[in-house]
């Protein structure tokens, strides 16, 4: 019987969500390099069930310059090995050694970077939006205001990372602005929900498959029940999983 899950007590918000990434490093042994990839995969793996490559293969990856954009990057390059043609928009990137590998390993498979966002747009299947994660607290900065309206007026479906992108992880989309009208179609929560989840009217899913019980008892989180070896499992808004 699938778990139930009620988000109201399982969602996690931005300075426990800090502190929860902390602790898998500090004492559950994780680098930021592993929490990546695991996020990643999670991520790449929810667009093969939603969008699989006959539906289309040209996957436009919105980058932002911090963890949320890092996962991102990780995806691309999962989504290029399922035979997928991914594009990485990546407008403010990320200086340190851990962003400048990920940045290598896509060129080596000849994933291209635009600095075109309208025009890599209108050839694209699918968008992954991994601008901002739940560390975003506005207000937009250029040129991200100008994508998210874009984000908000195509009629391409859009899968956003951990929180769709210009949305308070506490109160959900803003009031007016860029961003005021965005609902992505599909959402990946990384580890847990976040309290934002209540405004989201599309598929969910949760990824993330690193959570220790300990870890997972001491934020009052439920670790699901992932079917086999998936790195994702699709869960309602209201928290019933589909197995």
């Amino acid at each position: 019987m699938a778990l139930k899950v009620e988000c109201p007590t399982n969602t996690i918000n931005s300075k426990d969500a800090s502190s929860l990434d902390k602790d898998l490093m500090d004492t559950g042994g994780f680098s930021i390099d592993q929490l990546m990839e695991l996020a990643g995969l999670s991520v790449s793996q929810a667009v093969y069930r939603v969008h699989p490559p006959k539906d289309g293969r040209n996957v436009l990856v919105a980058c932002g310059p911090g963890n949320n954009g890092g996962d991102g990057l990780v995806a691309a390059r999962h989504l290029a090995h399922y035979g997928y043609k991914p594009t990485v928009y990546y407008p403010k990137q990320g200086k340190s050694e851990l962003y400048e590998r990920l940045k290598t390993q896509l060129k080596n498979l000849s994933v291209p970077f635009t600095s075109d966002f309208a025009d890599s747009l209108k050839s694209s299947d699918l968008v992954v939006d991994a601008i901002f994660g739940f560390s975003f607290s506005g207000p937009l900065r250029d040129p991200f205001p100008a994508i998210i309206s874009q984000l908000e007026e195509t009629k391409v479906p859009v899968l956003s990372v951990d929180a769709p992108s210009s949305w308070d992880i506490e109160t959900g989309p803003p009031k007016d602005g860029p961003g005021s009208k965005f609902m992505p179609d599909v959402l990946v929560s990384l580890t847990a929900a976040k309290p934002c989840v209540k405004w989201f009217k599309g598929r969910h899913f949760l990824g993330g498959r690193f959570l220790t019980p300990d870890v997972a008892g001491k934020y009052r989180l439920e670790i699901p029940e992932y079917p086999g070896v998936d790195q994702v499992v699709e869960v309602d808004v209201n928290g019933s999983e589909r197995l």
